[in-house]
């Protein structure tokens, strides 16, 4: 389910939000890179949360298209080419965007308002952690037809959840809210009523 075996021209056919938010994501980095206009993208961008608190709401969305380092972007986009098309298919192009925004947002809005004032974050992992929320949504409504969904995901969201708490200059609010926020929107866009009315579309 999870290996990806599509040439680089079908990847981008079959899965067009998750090449998008992976181009996005990498061409960003590469802008932050360049020297004096990557400095000033990146501290337009980043959350900070007296930032936020002076009135630069823009902050709640643009760090998760930020990243501290090449390792950790290239954390985050491994996971996002592995594990987004195959919830892009299965949910579809708008409630894929659907997901990862608002996990990605609500990871950050969570952050502002559970973290101190000199806290800041970069990254995409909320975002992510909402794309596993929404798998773990799905394997509770098909627990007893994919069992083998069950058995790759819930490991992965056990270790994820288990390594936040590990690793050091982690953003763990924002992990556990994007995997909470998934999770809650999986429930609604996987819930078998609806399922059933998408297929007589």
């Amino acid at each position: 389910m999870f290996v990806r075996t599509e040439s680089f021209s079908q990847y981008i056919r079959l899965y067009p939000v998750v090449t998008f938010f992976l181009a996005l994501n990498i061409l960003t980095h590469l802008v932050t890179l360049i020297p004096v206009i990557g400095n000033e993208v990146y501290f337009f961008g980043v959350g900070v949360n007296a930032w936020i608190a002076e009135g630069d709401w823009w902050r709640l969305v643009t760090p998760m298209f930020l990243h501290a380092d090449f390792m950790h972007l290239l954390f985050n986009m491994f996971s996002l080419f592995i594990f987004g098309p195959e919830l892009e298919k299965i949910a579809g192009k708008a409630r894929f965007l659907t997901i990862y925004l608002l996990a990605g947002i609500f990871g950050n809005i969570a952050t502002y308002f559970l973290q101190p004032l000199e806290y800041a974050s970069v990254g995409a992992s909320g975002a992510i952690y909402g794309i596993l929320g929404a798998f773990g949504a799905l394997v509770y409504y098909t627990k007893h037809i994919l069992p083998q969904l069950r058995q790759i995901i819930l490991p992965i969201i056990a270790i994820g959840t288990i390594m936040t708490f590990l690793q050091s200059n982690i953003n763990a609010t924002s992990h556990i809210t994007g995997l909470v926020v998934g999770f809650l929107i999986g429930l609604s866009y996987f819930h078998p009523k609806r399922i059933i009315s998408w297929r007589k579309r």
